[in-house]
């Protein structure tokens, strides 16, 4: 067999100079995405004295000072903050993805009695809330508050992530689901044996979307919790980038010396553990999140 060879097709000059503006303006916006990033990594290994000294454009620091870092691993605060940001993720997104897979498997099965009125009632509440005093006292009253639990308990569900797992249950073909009933599987064995496996990726993604909702939520936490100690990480960032001095407890010289730069420090180390998780989850996050959309 012979094989038929490629036919390039020759760009005209103009074609040829479209491609580079394009090119240039992609480069361009990448540089302005990435450097903010870039400045903040580098900022975090600069000497204090010479970020105060220049502050202007960075890109690499004449000498890689790694005592910011240090301060803030020896911090009991960013320790603690630590701490509680991993208890409130390692019981709310199980919490989160199991729920959310019931609600899902609900509002995807059909002949379920009540199951318009208390979708509709479900939906509702992306529209409308009861609002922040109200749940404020629900809290206090059902004892939660200033404890971890306010934060893990309340929005076991997002009504958005459970249309997401509808949705992706929903085009599993009904011929697997009806073949388990009639080898006599109830709906708990057809939902952990047949559903859950053809939707690992919609449930990765789910566990990405309620992790990073997690992680990043310090405002329940401002609300509900009161004592230092049950802080997380984001609510121990906000503290050192508006008040550091008073947090950090480190004082004398060694906090003069990084005292600039030990906030880009701790931005960097609170955002890095959530950063690490995307690369293993990245392979399922487009096809989970994709997965069941209409087809044309």
């Amino acid at each position: 067999m012979t094989r038929k060879k490629k036919t390039k097709i020759k760009k005209s000059a103009e074609d040829i100079v479209l491609d580079l503006f394009i090119y240039t303006i992609l480069a361009a916006i990448t540089i302005v995405t990435l450097y903010p990033m870039w400045y903040v990594v580098v900022a975090s290994i600069t000497n204090s004295t010479e970020l105060i000294k220049d502050p202007g454009l960075m890109i690499w620091p004449d000498e890689i000072a790694l005592g910011s870092y240090r301060m803030v691993f020896q911090n009991a605060k960013v320790l603690r903050g630590f701490r509680n940001s991993f208890i409130i993720l390692g019981l709310s997104v199980p919490y989160n993805v199991v729920m959310t897979l019931f609600t899902g498997y609900f509002m995807a099965k059909e002949k379920m009695m009540w199951k318009k009125p208390i979708v509709w009632m479900m939906l509702l509440t992306m529209y409308f809330g009861g609002g922040l005093i109200p749940a404020y006292l629900n809290i206090k009253d059902l004892g939660l508050y200033n404890t971890l639990w306010a934060l893990i308990i309340p929005g076991g569900v997002s009504v958005y992530n459970a249309i997401i797992c509808r949705t992706s249950i929903q085009a599993i073909p009904d011929s697997l689901r009806e073949s388990a009933y009639l080898d006599g599987a109830n709906d708990i064995q057809v939902m952990f044996k047949i559903v859950v496996p053809l939707i690992k990726a919609t449930l990765a993604v789910l566990a990405l979307y309620y992790g990073v909702a997690h992680w990043n939520n310090w405002m329940a936490a401002t609300i509900y919790l009161k004592e230092n100690e049950l802080m997380p990480i984001q609510n121990v960032l906000r503290a050192v980038l508006m008040a550091n001095q008073q947090l950090m407890e480190s004082g004398g010289d060694d906090y003069n010396e990084y005292a600039e730069t030990i906030k880009y420090a701790t931005i960097i180390v609170s955002t890095a553990p959530i950063l690490c998780i995307y690369p293993f989850l990245q392979k399922y996050f487009v096809k989970g999140a994709l997965i069941g959309a209409v087809k044309g």
